[in-house]
């Protein structure tokens, strides 16, 4: 299965965009899935269901530390690059879904409450909501980013 399928089908399955992009891609990190879900569930909703930065987006950042970054404090060699690659899915994302932002990219299919509570996964809910899109196409972008290290 690839890390797209993977990704999109751990959302279908009740994980957030946030989670289910870092569990497609956390054996490669040596993280184990539960761990993953844990370090990513309050980015889902545009962190905390602020429906700011879309929490697949986010997903994708924590994926370039994992990928990058060496850990260490003061390192700015590796902070640079994880930036860098950060900026570079972010704008792909945004190149082909119009944004970046939660809010604007559920459009008509923003909850009307603000609440912190999600909504229940009805066929209704995978109906009206594009992310399962979304968190296929951060998985597309990491998949080709990963190969090219």
């Amino acid at each position: 299965m690839t890390k797209p399928d993977k990704a999109e089908k751990l959302f279908k399955s009740g994980y957030n965009c946030a989670q289910a992009v870092l569990c497609a891609f956390a054996e490669d990190f040596g993280i184990d899935e539960t761990t993953a879900a844990k370090l990513a569930e309050g980015l889902g909703g545009g962190m905390g269901r602020m429906r700011l930065t879309c929490g697949a987006v986010s997903a994708m950042a924590v994926c370039a530390g994992l990928m990058l970054s060496r850990g260490e404090a003061g390192d700015t060699e590796t902070r640079q690059k994880v930036y860098a690659l950060t900026r570079k899915m972010a704008a792909e994302f945004k190149e082909k879904n119009g944004s970046i932002i939660c809010g604007e990219l559920l459009g008509a299919a923003l909850p009307k409450d603000s609440g912190p509570a999600p909504e229940k996964r009805t066929a209704e809910y995978y109906k009206k909501r594009p992310c399962a899109e979304y968190v296929r196409c951060c998985a597309e972008i990491l998949s080709k980013e990963a190969a090219g290290l």
